[in-house]
């Protein structure tokens, strides 16, 4: 299948269209939880694994997509790398399609080892296997056309996705993304140009695998792009943490509340670090994990066409 397909059937067999980002920081883990594990790098990823598996074990059964961002795993060498790719393994063995966040980039051959790591096979001992087989990743098309078509020609080949870095949720995103060339801001060059790279690539249910980024934080170009990017699925960052709310990125959505697909990181993962909870040693984590999925599409479908995918008796 698909893999737009695969989204928006996972999407309305969940009933939501929430992202859980898992970001693991070593700080902010439950306490005691690091204690754990021995003081070194490899405790360090070692508990990193351990926290993404549990929280999987919460959030799995909840929602449709996960997202992994791969800085605060590499930040622990190769064991955090390890740890890594350990919980995507996790992620797969469970209901829930599997986003690698790394926003890799270049041309060529060097662009094809990339999309070849993430999205395909390598070669190994006369054969190919996948070393990652994540679902879907993020690709910066800073270096055009030669960066991003390795990336959807293997993508295409392998049934995945990308998702193209259109107009970022933060606060900097202005300096080159509004820059005006031959009328129009960057951003809105990069959608353009991204419906090139996705012609003929739509599934049956009429999203294409070429999808945006496009943050909550800015709501107008938001709605904008919608508007110009039908059949486009917007991974939508920026929500709870960062200041985006559920109202700023209704216009993101198709109105059967399909098309916006809705990250949440820090407000889900470290959901136990709330004031609510502050200084209680004995908050149960994963409860609180589990709470803030259900504020989070409770908020959504109160505010944004997200609504609609609810059952009629929910």
């Amino acid at each position: 299948m698909e893999f737009a397909d695969r989204v928006v059937q996972a999407v309305r067999r969940k009933g939501n269209p929430v992202i859980v980002g898992i970001d693991p920081r070593p700080e902010e883990l439950p306490p005691g939880f690091l204690e754990r594990f021995p003081g070194t790098r490899a405790g360090v990823a070692d508990a990193l694994r351990e926290f993404g598996c549990e929280v999987l074990e919460v959030v799995a059964p909840l929602v449709p997509l996960v997202k992994f961002q791969s800085a605060f795993y590499e930040a622990y060498g190769p064991e955090g790398v390890a740890a890594l790719h350990a919980t995507i393994e996790h992620a797969r063995k469970r209901d829930v399609l599997v986003i690698f966040d790394g926003k890799r980039n270049d041309i060529g051959s060097t662009a094809e080892a990339y999309a070849r790591a993430y999205l395909g096979k390598t070669p190994v001992g006369g054969a190919f296997e996948p070393s990652w087989d994540v679902d879907a990743m993020t690709i910066n098309p800073y270096l055009g056309s030669d960066g991003i078509d390795p990336f959807v020609k293997i993508a295409a080949r392998e049934h995945k996705g990308v998702f193209v870095l259109v107009r970022t949720s933060n606060a900097s995103a202005r300096e080159f993304q509004d820059l005006v060339c031959d009328g129009l801001p960057i951003y809105r060059h990069v959608a353009r140009r991204l419906q090139t790279w996705g012609k003929g690539k739509q599934g049956e249910e009429g999203y294409n695998l070429v999808g945006a980024v496009v943050g909550a934080t800015y709501p107008n170009e938001l709605a904008q792009l919608r508007e110009e990017l039908p059949g486009v699925l917007f991974l939508v960052p920026g929500y709870g943490a960062q200041g985006g709310t559920a109202k700023d990125i209704a216009a993101g959505f198709a109105p059967d509340g399909q098309g916006a697909l809705v990250n949440n990181s820090r407000g889900i993962t470290f959901a136990y670090n709330k004031v609510a909870h502050r200084g209680d040693a004995g908050v149960d984590w994963r409860r609180a994990i589990e709470e803030a999925v259900h504020e989070m599409v409770d908020d959504l479908a109160a505010n944004t066409p997200a609504g609609r995918l609810r059952p009629a008796s929910a």
